[in-house]
């Protein structure tokens, strides 16, 4: 297992009226956060807050190119961006203990925090398909060029691991500095992480350990 520290490329926030960040998520042009009673999108250059959507946003966030989901008690509902309407709800696998979302491979992926589970989603019916086993409390969930990754934060320890999808083994941890949570997390696709760092507010980048050779190993 390869050991890192978690490289802070970048802070933002804290945001003005934010006490919580939740879930994170990326469009592919702004970072959307869960904060309790909105879901806000802020520009990743600027760092500005360009949009609030009115909706509960307890915990995970997740974007499908088309729709935001956002876990909301014990429900996921799906969201349409533009107008800010929850277009379906689901029931959520953990019934509250819910924490990350992440959309891959047209499927949901959902973290259940105490327990230290991943779940595979169908978004249409929120059936369970398979379940990977974590040894860590789960925060934000995310994948990116195949590989799987989810926050973890219990006491004052934090990181982002790397984990096989078929075993749950650990295959990397980057660890963040003592006291810095990782609540949501959502990759760029490229060299960033998005970090949700709870009640300090922020929203964190952190780098992404690229392969320098040949195919990344699964």
């Amino acid at each position: 297992m390869r050991r890192a520290k978690a490289e802070i490329v970048r802070e933002y926030g804290p945001f003005p009226g934010v006490e919580n960040v939740g879930g994170v998520t990326y469009d592919g042009h702004d970072v959307w956060f869960a904060a309790g009673d909105k879901l806000n999108a802020f520009d990743p250059v600027s760092g500005t807050v360009q949009r609030s959507i009115d909706v509960a946003a307890h915990a995970g966030t997740a974007f499908d190119g088309q729709h935001l989901f956002q876990i909301a008690e014990d429900r996921i509902h799906k969201i349409d961006p533009k107008t800010g309407r929850v277009v379906a709800t689901i029931p959520a696998p953990g019934k509250g203990g819910d924490s990350g979302l992440a959309w891959a491979e047209g499927t949901l992926w959902v973290g259940e925090y105490r327990a230290g589970k991943i779940h595979q989603v169908d978004p249409e019916t929120g059936t369970v398909l398979r379940t990977i086993e974590s040894n860590r409390f789960v925060t934000g969930v995310t994948w990116v060029d195949g590989e799987l990754w989810h926050g973890t934060w219990e006491g004052d320890e934090s990181d982002v691991r790397r984990i096989d999808p078929q075993t749950g083994e650990v295959l990397e941890r980057l660890e963040m500095p003592s006291g810095v949570g990782v609540s949501g997390l959502e990759s760029d696709g490229g060299d960033r992480f998005f970090c949700g760092g709870g009640k300090s507010g922020k929203v964190r980048a952190v780098r992404r350990p690229v392969r320098p050779h040949g195919p990344r190993s699964h």
